[in-house]
């Protein structure tokens, strides 16, 4: 902790009065209090209304975790209105090597849009492990990869490898597509 003061903030007096619009601003760290607040009440409200039933196995059922993230995120909310409330402010972003001035690189966010909505569409038809490889190839290839040869096995054994995890070990079922009765 450093010992600097807190950068003041002007006061309202009589020549420039205190508006809503200027104590919004101040404190528009609250907007993030007012999301988390909302994403715990959702949360917690899909996790108490679940049916477990079926899946309810011993004193820890599929209700645990949500609940406990749901309680979290009421915490985190409103820790940080209290500390908003009481002055406290989020540090200015301070080092990372980002030119901030330069532009923004529209062709990347477009590309992995593209990719993103691709594997949407293809995912049923193509199944999981053919269109997890166009994913994972096309992500690397819109971040900057240019190893033409090596990207789409990685890609490839990458997906299989996922696919595998989920389906065999986790017991989440994913489509497999054409390759159904080859995997």
């Amino acid at each position: 902790m450093t010992d600097e003061p807190a950068p003041s903030r002007p006061e309202p007096t009589p020549s420039r009065p205190a508006t809503a619009r200027s104590w919004l601003r101040e404190h528009s760290e609250l907007g993030v209090g007012v999301l988390l607040l909302v994403l715990g009440v959702l949360v917690l409200t899909d996790a108490l209304t679940m049916s477990v039933d079926i899946t309810q196995r011993g004193p820890v059922g599929p209700r645990t975790v949500p609940v406990a993230v749901g309680i979290g995120l009421l915490a985190v909310a409103v820790l940080l209105a209290v500390d908003v409330l009481r002055g406290g402010r989020g540090e200015a972003e301070g080092g990372e090597d980002v030119d901030l001035d330069g532009p923004t690189d529209r062709r990347t966010v477009a590309l992995l849009t593209g990719v993103f909505l691709a594997f949407a569409v293809l995912i049923g038809p193509l199944g999981f492990p053919v269109s997890g490889a166009l994913l994972f190839w096309g992500s690397a290839y819109a971040l900057g990869s240019r190893h033409h040869d090596r990207d789409p096995l990685i890609a490839a054994g990458l997906s299989l490898v996922t696919y595998f995890v989920f389906d065999n070990l986790l017991g989440v079922p994913l489509p497999g597509g054409p390759l159904m009765g080859v995997l």
